[in-house]
């Protein structure tokens, strides 16, 4: 454990350095974007906030390919380059789109690119969680796809909900610290001598660089993340996911019941199911108008909060607290009954959603002898 903070407070001080230097080349160099309807500042702000995300998840990994326990992880394993290497890709796609503007279709073959990068040279999916057991995929064709196609689906549930300060780094410190906690607990319990994993590791850098970061960009933000930290963050939840899910046929997610032999898969989708129903939200009203899927609008959930009446720092904490009822809800089901875990995370989803709502039906109740 020791190990892992150590690499997640040098990625957290590196990202905090990081994107400070980001936020004064951005300002000196005034590479703004215009304010759109859309958008929920007032100000011009840089969008180059994900090359501070970048330098510390960088660092940290170069760190920890050189340092005791998890220099291990590294021996005879290309995956961490990989996803480094695919890393480096999607952040200059970012910072471009930051920048120019970049077309849609344009921003999405860079997507495509660096997932295809990860999945041949970095890690890909070998197994489908499944139950009572799991599939086994024996095609590099299909295991590159389903790879492939995981990242740029995170990647870009991810972007649709950075739209407001603190928002997308917040939602992935609370979903990363829940797959952390579960991998670490997973590997501690492994009789196996060497417990050193890449998807916790991965999880605590994420962890670190996105708390590095917050600082500068809680409300009122003066720095964002911009495409290229939102499309960092989502390749790096995927391809961890991608690696606990290669490890279902290990034996370390074995439970009664078959249940936890979908938590590896259910985890990154538990953490991020906020991101990935406004990604499905978005595409069906788009859709539905007749409009690209990557276009503009102001239909997100934040925007639905702020409608509602909620300010924008309340805003934020409600999505948090959605984030943390799912995020750790998909955690428990790798410790806890699925009796108790599913009884638990219901109970908290009505209250939680009864108080979301809260506003909307004062707003339109009426009173007797009200006018």
């Amino acid at each position: 454990m020791i190990m892992y903070l150590l690499m997640a407070l040098t990625a957290a001080l590196v990202a905090y350095a990081g994107t400070w230097g980001a936020r004064v080349l951005g300002n000196k160099l005034r590479l703004y974007r215009p304010i759109r309807s859309r958008d929920m500042h007032s100000v011009l702000i840089s969008k180059l906030g994900g090359l501070g995300i970048f330098a510390g998840f960088l660092v940290a990994l170069v760190v920890a390919s050189n340092s005791f326990f998890v220099k291990d992880i590294f021996r005879h394993n290309g995956g961490p380059w990989g996803i480094l290497i695919g890393a480096l890709v999607i952040v200059a796609v970012g910072v471009a789109d930051d920048i120019l503007d970049i077309r849609w279709w344009i921003k999405l073959m860079g997507q495509a690119a660096a997932a295809l990068i990860v999945a041949i040279w970095g890690v890909r999916m070998s197994v489908v969680p499944f139950i009572p057991e799991p599939i086994v995929l024996n095609s590099d064709v299909v295991e590159i796809v389903l790879t492939a196609g995981l990242i740029v689906t995170t990647m870009n549930a991810v972007n649709f909900i950075d739209g407001l300060d603190g928002l997308a780094a917040g939602v992935a410190t609370i979903g990363g610290g829940a797959f952390f906690l579960t991998a670490y607990w997973v590997h501690r319990n492994n009789p196996s001598t060497d417990n050193s994993d890449l998807a916790t590791l991965l999880m605590a850098i994420l962890v670190g660089s996105c708390l590095g970061f917050l600082p500068h960009n809680w409300y009122p933000a003066k720095i964002f993340m911009g495409d290229s930290g939102a499309m960092l963050i989502g390749l790096l939840m995927a391809s961890a996911g991608v690696v606990a899910t290669g490890q279902i046929g290990s034996g370390l997610y074995d439970r009664a019941n078959g249940i936890p032999t979908v938590v590896p898969i259910l985890l990154p989708f538990a953490v991020l199911s906020l991101p990935l129903l406004d990604l499905g939200m978005a595409v069906i009203r788009r859709t539905a108008r007749g409009q690209s899927p990557w276009s503009a609008d102001r239909g997100h959930l934040h925007h639905k909060l702020v409608d509602l009446g909620y300010s924008h720092r309340t805003a934020v904490v409600m999505l948090y607290v959605w984030t943390s009822i799912l995020a750790f809800g998909g955690v428990a089901f790798a410790v806890f009954p699925w009796q108790i875990v599913i009884t638990m995370v219901a109970a908290a989803t009505l209250v939680m959603a009864a108080v979301t709502a809260w506003p909307y039906f004062t707003r339109n109740s009426k009173w007797p002898g009200s006018s």
